[in-house]
């Protein structure tokens, strides 16, 4: 009786580890969004401010980079190596570039797919750009033009919120694949039995 109870306490106490395990990745996860959505909170005060090169043209100075004095340092948060933001911004522009987390072959295939259909249809979601910047998976540029048509906080909102979604979606794709491979190898099996 009392070995049952002692396997009953050893399972009971695996399941509250991989309990606290998983509150505590919600808990960075939720730290990490928090600190970069009051980073861009404070970032994105852009105002229109017309190219000191070219008379009449109005350029995202984070991406010409041909005036410094009218760039702010660049920030970079990371949760840990494989997922990090960095957050570029200058006096009407701000470049939001995002490593998504790609632990196995596998997930690198899938997250390297999604996003490139994701940048094929970059104009439909107007602050996605078509190229990341080198070495991050996705990037958005946010102009003083979309914070003039657009609410702030909404494009705030909209990032972070891709930035949540986009771990789900390539989990779910993953357990998807997986499920997929299962099905097929019992029925190739099959055959031999």
């Amino acid at each position: 009786m009392s070995g049952a109870s002692q396997e009953d306490e050893k399972r009971l106490d695996q399941a509250a580890n991989i309990n606290l395990k998983f509150k505590s990745q919600a808990n960075t996860l939720r730290l990490y969004l928090t600190c970069i959505r009051h980073t861009l909170e404070a970032a994105m005060c852009l105002q229109n401010f017309p190219c000191q090169e070219v008379e009449r043209h109005n350029k995202p100075e984070v991406e010409l980079m041909t005036s410094p004095e009218l760039l702010l340092n660049p920030i970079l948060i990371c949760r840990n190596e494989a997922e990090k933001c960095f957050i570029e911004t200058s006096i009407n522009s701000i470049r939001v570039s995002m490593k998504v987390k790609q632990a196995d072959e596998l997930e690198n295939i899938l997250a390297k797919k999604f996003l490139r259909f994701l940048s094929m249809r970059a104009e439909a979601f107007q602050v996605l750009r078509r190229k990341p910047v080198q070495g991050y998976d996705i990037s958005f540029l946010i102009t003083n033009y979309h914070c003039e048509d657009m609410h702030k906080h909404k494009l705030i909102d909209f990032i972070v919120q891709f930035m949540e979604d986009i771990d789900k979606e390539i989990s779910e794709l993953k357990l998807s694949v997986n499920t997929r491979g299962r099905l097929v190898a019992t029925e190739f099996l099959k055959q031999f039995i």
